[in-house]
C-alpha cells in the first residue's frame, strides 16, 4: 500500500490529516526527533507537538525527553487490534446494509419490494412451509424443483396445494409426471404461456415477481390480507380457471373438501335443483367476534348476486357478485360467505361436503 492510501486509510479510521501523516512519519522513522518528525511530515512546525500529544492520549505513540523531545511509535498489538475491530464493524455494517436493502423485512412492513429474485425464492420457501389450510402457486419448472421439498411438506401436511405450471414453449415435454405431482400438490394446472412468479399462502402471504422476460428484476412480498386478496384473484383468474388439469387429487365422492366457497357452490348447486340434500361441515371464523366456528347440517339454499351463470367458476364476471350458503343447523339457519365475508354470519376456511341424499347424481366434483 502506498503512503498516501495509508494515510487516507488512517483518516477513516478516525484520525486527522495532521495525525495520521504524523503517525506514518514515525513508524517510517522509527525513535526520532520531534523536530525531524517535523521536517520528514507535512505537518506544521507549530502544530507538531499538539498533534503528537493527541495521538500518545490515543495511544498511538509514546514521547520521552533525551537531549530533546523523541517520539516513537507504541506496541502494535493495541493499535491494530483497534483497526482490525474497526475493520470487522465496517465489514458487518456492509452486510447489514446490503441485507436491509435486499430483504426488507416482511414483518415491519406489509408490502416490501426487494431486488432480487433469490429473496422472492427464500421467503416463498419460508411461507409454504408454514402454511395452514392452502397454497396458490404460479410457477416455471425450474421454480418448482427449487419449491419441491416445501410444496411436498405443505401437502403432506393436509395443507391445499393449487400448481399452476407454466414451460418455456407451453410443450407438455418438461413437466413433471402425475406421479411427482402426486407428492407435492392437490391438484396442478398447465399454463401455456409465460406468467410471473406467484405464491399466495392462506389468503394472507404472498410472494410474486415478474416472469423472466420482463425488463426490471424485483419481487413483492406481502403479508397483508387486505393485498393479498388481489393477487389471489389475479392467481384465480389468470393462472387457474382458464386452464385445464393436469392432475389432481380431488375424487368426486364424498367426503369432498373445498377451501373456495365459489367452487363449492358451482358443485352442489346443480345436486340441490335436482331435490338432493348435500350435508356439509363449514370451518371458519365468525364475522362478529372472529372466533373460530365450526357449522354443521344440510344446506338450505345458495345465494348467487350477479349474472345469473355465476355458479359457473369459468365466468369471469362471477368473481364481482355474492356467493354463500345457508346451512340448516340444530341452532337454525347460518349463513355462510367466503373469504372477506362481512354480510354472513361465518367466513369459510374450509368446506366439506360429507354427504349427498336423494339425487340421481350421487357426487359432487370438487
Amino acid at each position: 500500500m502506498k503512503r498516501a492510501e495509508l494515510t487516507d486509510t488512517l483518516e477513516d479510521a478516525g484520525l486527522s490529516p495532521y495525525q495520521a501523516d504524523a503517525y506514518v512519519t514515525v513508524l517510517e522513522l522509527g525513535a526520532a526527533p520531534v523536530t525531524r518528525v517535523a521536517d520528514a511530515s507535512g505537518v506544521p512546525d507549530p502544530r507538531i507537538y499538539d498533534v503528537l500529544r493527541d495521538l500518545e492520549s490515543a495511544g498511538y505513540i509514546e514521547t520521552y525527553e533525551q537531549e530533546s523531545m523523541y517520539a516513537r511509535a507504541n506496541d502494535l498489538d493495541e493499535i491494530t487490534d483497534d483497526l482490525q475491530s474497526r475493520a470487522s464493524r465496517l465489514t458487518a455494517a456492509t452486510e447489514e446494509i446490503e441485507r436491509r436493502w435486499n430483504e426488507p423485512s416482511v414483518e415491519r412492513s406489509t408490502v416490501s419490494i426487494v431486488t432480487r429474485f433469490e429473496t422472492v425464492i427464500k421467503n416463498a420457501d419460508e411461507f409454504i412451509r408454514g402454511a395452514e389450510s392452502q397454497v396458490n402457486v404460479s410457477l416455471g419448472v425450474d421454480d418448482f424443483e427449487r419449491l419441491r421439498g416445501a410444496l411436498r411438506e405443505a401437502t403432506e401436511r393436509g395443507v391445499r396445494v393449487n400448481l399452476s405450471i407454466h414451460t418455456p414453449d407451453g410443450s407438455e415435454e418438461a413437466l413433471p409426471d402425475p406421479a411427482e405431482l402426486r407428492d407435492v400438490c392437490s391438484e396442478a394446472r398447465h399454463r401455456r404461456l409465460p406468467s410471473p412468479f406467484a405464491v399466495i399462502v392462506d389468503r394472507t402471504k404472498t410472494c410474486f415477481a415478474p416472469h423472466a422476460g420482463s425488463t426490471n428484476e424485483y419481487g413483492v412480498l406481502v403479508d397483508d390480507r387486505t393485498h393479498t386478496y388481489v393477487f389471489h384473484w389475479y392467481f384465480l383468474t389468470t393462472q387457474w380457471d382458464t386452464w385445464d388439469p393436469i392432475y389432481s387429487s380431488i375424487g368426486d365422492e364424498p367426503p369432498i373438501e373445498y377451501v373456495d366457497i365459489r367452487y363449492c357452490v358451482r358443485d352442489v348447486a346443480p345436486l340441490l335443483r335436482d331435490g338432493a340434500t348435500v350435508s356439509v361441515r363449514v370451518e371458519g371464523a365468525d364475522t362478529e367476534t372472529g372466533a373460530d366456528r365450526v357449522v354443521e347440517g344440510p344446506i338450505a339454499e345458495v345465494i348467487v348476486t350477479g349474472p345469473e351463470d355465476a355458479t359457473d367458476a369459468e365466468v369471469i364476471a362471477s368473481y364481482g357478485g355474492q356467493v354463500a350458503i345457508v346451512v340448516e343447523t340444530d341452532d337454525g339457519p347460518v349463513e355462510v360467505g367466503g373469504w372477506g365475508a362481512m354480510v354472513e354470519a361465518v367466513e369459510a376456511h374450509r368446506i366439506t361436503v360429507v354427504d349427498v341424499e336423494g339425487s340421481e347424481r350421487a357426487s359432487a366434483s370438487a
